[in-house]
């Protein structure tokens, strides 16, 4: 079955007016993400330490624009956080601590990487091997989190769990051919267990590092009703300047509002139909890497000076016609920021204020 025809059996595709999208973008719940407060961070020399899910509860919690709060978080799926070996008692635990502060539970993303649970989609049988366990352990944690009542929607994220593109560049086909075979392997685990998987573009990522190699890998898997696209606002962006990638490359520095917006939407009109997951951010054009995490789409703040993105222009090219592709809610994504930023209060009330810019746009 072909993607077109997937929306249209399984969503009941139907175009939506101005007025009906501005109506049920309304309808999204916001969401924050956890891992902010792990990605990049530890205590390696120079690095910060990282926040206790506990707290960045409490700082989503406190966030308030005009009484407008947070609806739910999505959660990482390793420790400190979550530990993936938890019985079902510490993991109903965890979704009690949760919903205390009134929040669902939304998309979760999965260990797959080396040192966790995972390891390269483009590796040996044995990496493979240990990627599909870190697949099962997130679908074995979602249905403890929906079974619980605390999770009703949102996806598990997944990449290729290859750090850089050195080794992909070496053989891009043969690199290809096998994630490809990892992602369709990991599909039918998540199906089996009734949920989607989501694949965040990100330059960092073998195999996953321009919007043109993305899109190969998930037109190889072929299967939109189990694996998607997850939409990055910061790491797209990154997309756009072929980053990792010259020769797919649609804008270059220079480049005016009219040239961005006719390459914004050439980028988005190929993956959106892919996109069931959706993060809000900024970016300054520039790339960033902390502690274990190789360089990426830097995240800036959301009123950041240098930000290169209108948000809530730039999230309405990805949230055209969500509903069809079953999105429930949009999560906040802020990897790498500096731990006296991720405490100042008013970071989290701008960030709050964006994407309730972004769902009455």
């Amino acid at each position: 079955m072909n993607l077109s025809t997937f929306l249209e059996q399984m969503f009941f595709f139907k175009p939506q007016t101005p007025t009906s999208l501005q109506m049920s973008l309304s309808s999204l719940k916001l969401h924050n993400a956890m891992w902010p407060g792990l990605v990049g961070k530890g205590d390696g020399e120079g690095e910060e330490s990282p926040f206790s899910l506990e707290r960045m509860l409490e700082l989503t919690a406190n966030a308030d624009v005009n009484g407008r709060k947070f609806d739910g978080v999505d959660c990482f799926l390793f420790h400190p956080h979550t530990d993936p070996e938890a019985s079902d008692d510490d993991l109903k635990k965890i979704a009690d601590l949760i919903t205390s502060h009134g929040f669902d539970i939304g998309s979760l993303v999965a260990p797959v990487w080396p040192g966790t649970v995972g390891d390269s989609a483009m590796g040996t049988d044995e990496q493979q091997g240990k990627f599909l366990d870190a697949v099962k352990v997130a679908c074995k944690i979602a249905k403890v989190f929906n079974d619980h009542g605390a999770r009703k929607g949102g996806v598990i994220r997944i990449d290729s769990a290859e750090f850089g593109v050195e080794k992909w560049k070496a053989n891009p086909g043969e690199g290809t051919a096998r994630i490809i075979d990892t992602f369709k392997k990991a599909a039918a685990i998540a199906s089996d267990h009734g949920e989607r998987l989501a694949v965040e573009g990100e330059i960092c990522w073998a195999g996953m590092h321009s919007w043109k190699d993305v899109l190969d890998l998930l037109e190889g898997v072929g299967q939109p009703e189990t694996l998607g696209f997850q939409a990055d606002l910061a790491h797209t962006y990154l997309y756009l300047m072929g980053y990792n990638a010259p020769e797919h490359a649609l804008l270059h520095d220079g480049y005016g509002d009219d040239e961005f917006y006719a390459a914004y939407e050439k980028m988005t009109d190929k993956l959106r139909p892919w996109t069931i997951d959706f993060h809000v951010a900024q970016n300054d054009g520039q790339v960033h890497g902390a502690g274990s995490h190789d360089k990426t789409g830097k995240h800036c703040p959301a009123d950041d000076p240098n930000g290169k993105l209108d948000i809530s222009r730039c999230s309405g090219y990805w949230l055209k016609d969500f509903q069809d592709r079953g999105m429930k809610h949009i999560c906040w994504d802020g990897c790498m920021f500096p731990n006296a930023t991720l405490e100042n209060p008013s970071t989290w009330n701008t960030i709050l204020k964006a994407m309730v810019d972004v769902v009455s746009a």
